[in-house]
């Protein structure tokens, strides 16, 4: 028994519809074959974030250090001497390159 033409059409445009979206699950750009490097970026991103908030959390200790009501004598006077480059007779200046 044979299927009329417009069936057979139909159904071969469900059959290519269907193979379309499993190849763009398995091999899209959200695939699972995308998976593992959207992971790996992922990871990337979050070391990145870790960094970024370590040095955003230092910036933030050295601005409440430096807070005009009650600055740190210590490194008030770092900073005095490292910009203005005062220093006593007596004094040896030592510099550590910082490694950023």
């Amino acid at each position: 028994m044979r299927r009329p033409a417009r069936e057979q059409m139909r159904q071969g445009f469900a059959l290519f519809a269907l193979l379309v979206i499993t190849g763009l699950a398995i091999a899209g750009p959200t695939g699972l074959l995308a998976w593992s490097e959207n992971q790996s970026a992922l990871d990337q991103r979050k070391a990145q974030v870790a960094l970024l908030e370590a040095k955003r959390n230092a910036l933030r200790n050295r601005v409440d250090l430096l807070n005009p009501q009650s600055a740190d004598p210590d490194l008030a006077s770092e900073l005095v001497r490292k910009n203005l480059g005062v220093l006593h007779a007596d004094e040896i200046m030592i510099t550590i390159e910082d490694e950023d």
